[in-house]
């Protein structure tokens, strides 16, 4: 059986594809001195959506509290610097927001918010998805029974199907794929195993 953890690492590389493509977007911007409102609006409903609600979810509802009913701390503990990064990764996704308008429209000084947000998200992601792969998740897994592996899958099986809604995951690894596509990003090897073995859509 995947391992939840095994799940959200697996989410963790297709959420990096779609950084690779917001480092794209953002190379092209500042060459042509436009935003492409259209697939910088796409990266930020996939960062707010699939990274933030679904992938993010998962980890504050379900895996932290679950680390610290084994005795993680919160407080200046692991789950709380893990919590501290979403909060300014949800700063940054807003930042970004805030400009695609005005960047799309050729606005110099939005298009410069863009890319420092857009830039300083991608730093932080990838920082956060390393501490997470190799520091957070082993200590997950070292303190956690078969059973709680089994209720913690059976809670990230719910918010993808329940909370996300059915299609929802999938939709996501499409606009995944698109951007991929046109960015020349390699990510098809990752979102072709998303897209059977992550969310579990496919063998029910």
């Amino acid at each position: 059986m995947m391992k939840p953890t095994d799940i959200l690492m697996q989410e963790h590389r297709v959420i990096e594809v779609v950084l690779d493509c917001l480092e794209g977007i953002v190379g092209e911007a500042i060459s042509q001195g436009r935003l492409d409102q259209d697939a910088a609006g796409q990266a930020l409903d996939f960062f707010k959506m699939f990274a933030d609600t679904c992938h993010h979810g998962k980890e504050e509802v379900h895996l932290f509290p679950m680390m610290e009913a084994k005795g993680f701390h919160r407080e200046n503990g692991p789950t709380g610097q893990m919590l501290l990064e979403h909060e300014e990764g949800r700063a940054h996704i807003q930042g970004m927001r805030e400009a695609l308008e005005q960047a799309g429209a050729g606005d110099k000084e939005a298009l410069m918010q863009f890319a420092r947000h857009a830039n300083a998200y991608v730093r932080l992601l990838r920082d956060h998805i390393s501490k997470e792969d190799h520091c957070l998740f082993p200590m997950a897994n070292q303190a956690m029974s078969e059973a709680d592996q089994q209720d913690l899958a059976s809670r990230f099986h719910h918010v993808e199907s329940q909370e996300m809604g059915e299609g929802t995951h999938e939709r996501y690894l499409t606009i995944a794929e698109a951007l991929a596509a046109k960015y020349n990003v390699e990510g098809s090897a990752v979102l072709a195993a998303a897209g059977t073995c992550a969310c579990h859509h496919h063998s029910h």
